[in-house]
């Protein structure tokens, strides 16, 4: 039976909506519609964190918390799920975040603060031990122009002392008992000519694709919401991957990595660490945990754009797609990419999964050149994928992102480094080699001077960083 309307817990209250522009934010329901005016609009982009709500979704019987940018997450992608602000969580008394910030002064003009508050309170909730390192990283979407931050980090470094259970622990039981009761059956909101559709399996959004028309899929939507807020448009019909538990997996099989095409982020990055250390570790870079939480690889490859990070990485991994339409093939991901934002997917078709080659006894490694060190687009991107024996170059891929209108194998430097020994004389030959291979634009993350500059040192640094610590090497 399919519904016509999303059911979600806004702080303790079960909520249905049917009748609300599926184009309208969580940020805007919460301040216009429920006058929840502490979750706050700084950026509309997911840079700033001044609007961080945190969802808590049912999971093997299990709660578990993810901190969200409210501004760029549409109001339909909360169905099935709950909504925690700031107003909640010292409803009744201080939570210990808060009375954490308020006697560590991490407040000053006030305006980030509840972003801050709520951001604390997801690193709370998931009992992330405070160091320095998960500070940071839990931290790394807020910004303040008042305190500097030092008092912010005491306050995150202190707050397991003003208690380690809350409210929301003495009543999970409830929350779960409420999310359990909201129904997981299909979803279609028709509101004045616009539609979000939100299929419960992957048979029934293949069914369903096939029907619709002119329609945007939407995943984490933190690209695809910034069409509203940023460029003013209204996007007519959606349909939503991220309630579609067919699409969210993580599967090791036959030495490859699979993963399905609308599984978070955040939720790929302890697998691979296990396997691609410096591809997990790019991620910290790529966006803040905020974004992690929902943003998804086949939505980065999706909008196929030429500074996306993902590209370059299984680029140099020899990764491939299955696409689903009426059928499903599979596609390299060098023949993906056709041209500017232009991809081999045909109308009705999405990406199901990634297929990731894993490589062993091979070298990875991959670098990001942005203006800001995190949650920025990159200027310039490599990763490297070398095969090397008794250094000899058996084998090497060098993806570029950044220095063409797709992500791009630096194919003439490859032809001339494989079979070659892996020494400086080589390598310094190779950068020149590798000026032929690109020509890029100048724009406003760098000139085409500075990225050839770039593209060129990175080589060298590969080379370097190999040459002095093979801890990169897959065993």
């Amino acid at each position: 039976m399919i519904k016509n309307e999303i059911e979600f817990i806004l702080n303790d209250n079960l909520i249905k909506i049917k009748d609300i522009d599926t184009n309208v934010t969580v940020l805007n329901y919460l301040r216009s519609n429920k006058k929840l005016t502490g979750t706050k609009e700084g950026c509309a982009s997911g840079d700033c964190g001044a609007c961080t709500a945190v969802t808590a979704e049912l999971n093997n019987n299990k709660l578990t918390y993810k901190s969200i940018n409210t501004c760029i997450t549409f109001l339909y992608n909360l169905h099935g799920k709950q909504l925690i602000t700031v107003e909640n969580i010292g409803k009744d008394k201080l939570h210990p975040v808060q009375q954490s910030m308020i006697d560590n002064d991490g407040s000053q003009c006030g305006f980030c603060t509840p972003g801050f508050v709520m951001a604390m309170f997801g690193m709370y909730k998931n009992k992330i031990k405070p160091t320095n390192n998960n500070i940071d990283e839990y931290l790394a979407g807020n910004l303040c122009r008042c305190t500097g931050y030092k008092s912010i980090k005491n306050a995150a470094r202190k707050m397991y002392s003003y208690g380690r259970n809350d409210k929301f622990t003495k009543n999970k039981k409830i929350t779960i008992k409420l999310l359990k009761s909201i129904n997981k059956n299909d979803v279609i909101i028709d509101n004045n000519k616009k539609k979000f559709y939100i299929p419960s399996n992957l048979n029934n959004l293949i069914k369903e694709t096939q029907k619709l028309s002119k329609f945007k899929f939407l995943s984490g939507g933190t690209d695809l919401t910034l069409e509203v807020t940023k460029q003013n448009k209204e996007i007519n019909s959606l349909i939503y991957l991220g309630n579609n538990k067919d699409l969210n997996y993580i599967n090791i099989k036959n030495n490859y990595l699979h993963v399905g095409a609308a599984t978070p982020i955040n939720d790929l990055i302890p697998k691979l660490k296990n396997i691609y250390p410096s591809f997990a570790d790019m991620f910290y870079r790529y966006g803040s945990i905020q974004i992690r939480n929902v943003a998804t690889i086949g939505g980065n490859l999706a909008s196929a754009s030429p500074i996306g990070d993902c590209s370059p990485a299984l680029l140099a991994l020899n990764s491939s797609l299955l696409i689903q339409g009426k059928i499903q093939r599979e596609v390299h991901i060098n023949k993906f990419f056709k041209s500017y934002r232009k991809t081999t997917l045909k109308n009705k078709e999405f990406i199901k999964e990634i297929k990731i080659p894993i490589f062993k006894n091979c070298i990875f490694k991959c670098y990001k050149i942005s203006k800001r060190f995190d949650d920025d687009i990159s200027s310039v991107f490599v990763a490297f994928l070398l095969n090397l024996k008794k250094n000899l170059i058996i084998d090497m891929n060098i993806a570029f992102g950044g220095m063409a209108a797709t992500p791009k194998l630096a194919s003439k430097t490859q032809k001339f480094l494989i079979g070659k020994k892996f020494n400086y004389n080589n390598i310094h030959i190779s950068k020149k080699i590798i000026e032929n291979d690109f020509n890029p634009l100048s724009d406003m993350r760098a000139s085409s001077q500075y990225r050839n500059i770039v593209s060129q040192n990175l080589l060298e640094r590969f080379y370097l960083e190999v040459k002095n610590n093979r801890s990169e090497t897959i065993n």
